[in-house]
């Protein structure tokens, strides 16, 4: 798939970058429908996370993916941590979610590499994106009961809506806008990483997610690429 399709631009403005990301899309997936049953390769991380404990993911690990989210007002502790965190408890507790296919996806890649993703319905969030700070005032739905978060400095996933950069996304807790519904035909996913994560190993993670997009949601297309501040 021509990588050109998709675009994931990051601010200038965030002089030092914090981030490398990875930006991950698949076509043509099959309706995802909630999710019932835990699928085997959730399952056998949730294992290995139980077995190891909270190492499973290193604490250096831990400690850099908070140094992202870290600037300005924003800090990452309490309800703001990094969506990796409450996965990697849930996992320990028992209490893994299980939401729809592409979701679980994105969560079981989170809990295999301690990196927080954002994943979105392609067509509500469109095929150009940008990440940039948020701004103060700035907030948005997460949840269908209207729950929202504050999100002034914090790194965000914005779509192009009505001429501006329209926060959708970020590490801790993605907008209700753009969420996969079972009329979803396309994903956009991305994945928040130190900006000193070697590009290899980045890839590497980039291009598993791809296949399992594929192999347990039915993509007919998938593709992936790596986006450094100086692209």
């Amino acid at each position: 798939m021509d990588a050109g399709t998709y675009r994931l631009r990051l601010d200038p403005a965030m002089d030092p970058c914090p981030t490398t990301c990875a930006l991950i899309w698949a076509e043509g997936i099959d309706s995802p429908e909630p999710s019932t049953e835990m699928p085997s390769f959730l399952g056998a991380l949730v294992a290995k996370a139980q077995s190891v404990g909270e190492e499973h993911v290193p604490l250096e690990t831990r400690q850099r993916v908070r140094r992202i989210l870290r600037y300005g007002k924003y800090k990452p502790s309490g309800r703001g941590k990094p969506a990796s965190e409450f996965l990697l408890r849930a996992a320990l507790a028992d209490e893994f979610p299980l939401v729809n296919p592409p979701v679980d996806v994105n969560n079981a890649i989170s809990l295999e590499t301690g990196l927080p993703g954002s994943i979105f319905d392609a067509d509500l969030c469109g095929r150009d994106l940008l990440v940039r700070r948020g701004s103060p005032g700035e907030a948005y739905v997460f949840n269908p009961s209207g729950q929202t978060i504050d999100l002034q400095d914090l790194l965000l996933v914005c779509r192009q809506h009505e001429g501006l950069w329209e926060p959708c996304g970020n590490p801790v807790k993605d907008a209700m806008i753009t969420k996969i519904s079972a009329s979803t035909s396309g994903v956009i996913a991305v994945l928040y990483a130190p900006s000193d994560e070697p590009e290899s190993q980045l890839l590497g993670i980039a291009q598993r997610y791809a296949e399992l997009l594929e192999s347990h949601c039915g993509a007919l297309h998938v593709g992936c690429s790596i986006v450094r501040a100086l692209d």
